[in-house]
């Protein structure tokens, strides 16, 4: 499949912060090129994991707390994870190494180009979990969450596939919820908001999470794809 191209702007800012422990380091030369999705080749979930029974995507998986997480209670899914922090791979990749995980495959870059060789349909869960909010008016057309990126996001998951974002600033969850709510095969499934101000019964959090840094308690939104939706064109 051919990558497709989108727009210049990161949706991210720096990919490298404090030096990588020589330990994680040698994660990167060693666990990592096996792990590693090769955005080259057609995405072929058997291939790279036979018996799993479902395939997730967690885009911006952080330290990897979540996704290892998840991946450990839920060992027949193949668990797809995208992150461009170079010290967030180091420590999810610990993280695997430690609980001997074999389940999960990375990509370390940029999510849009994961995204754009995914097949339709082939997903039956996301994950956006307190992206960079970009909180500066000038710095909005950064964020991950656009018109364009829904489309892509939607076109992945599954009839009744599931999508949760998650973020702890106000403007971004008023932001984020508006497009999603704009795309016509999503369904916000809160009845109330105890769903979407309380975590879900099966998040987990992370160190991140728990630092409170944006200026609101987290918010979580769920979304399902409609049963009846036509695949995106």
């Amino acid at each position: 499949m051919v990558q497709k191209a989108h727009g210049p702007l990161r949706s991210f800012g720096r990919i490298k912060a404090r030096p990588i422990k020589v330990s994680q380091a040698a994660l990167l030369d060693t666990l990592l090129p096996r792990l590693a999705l090769d955005l080259s080749q057609p995405f072929d979930a058997q291939a790279l994991k036979p018996e799993a029974t479902e395939v997730w995507l967690e885009i911006g998986f952080g330290g990897g707390e979540h996704m290892a997480g998840q991946a450990a209670l839920r060992p027949n899914v193949l668990i797809l994870g995208a992150e461009p922090f170079l010290n967030g791979a180091a420590s999810a990749l610990r993280h695997l190494n430690d609980w001997g995980i074999e389940s999960v495959r990375l990509h370390i870059g940029d999510a849009r180009d994961l995204l754009a060789v995914l097949p339709d349909q082939s997903l039956e869960r996301i994950f956006i979990l307190f992206p960079d909010p970009w909180p500066k008016a000038r710095h909005h057309k950064r964020r991950l969450i656009q018109t364009e990126t829904v489309r892509e996001l939607t076109r992945t998951l599954k009839p009744d596939g599931v999508l949760r974002f998650a973020t702890d600033w106000a403007d971004y969850a008023d932001w984020a919820l508006a497009r999603f709510l704009a795309a016509p095969d999503l369904v916000w499934m809160a009845e109330g908001p105890d769903d979407w101000r309380r975590p879900p019964a099966d998040h987990i959090a992370t160190r991140y999470e728990l630092k409170r840094l944006g200026d609101i308690a987290p918010v979580y939104f769920d979304f399902r794809r409609k049963r009846d939706a036509e695949p995106s064109r």
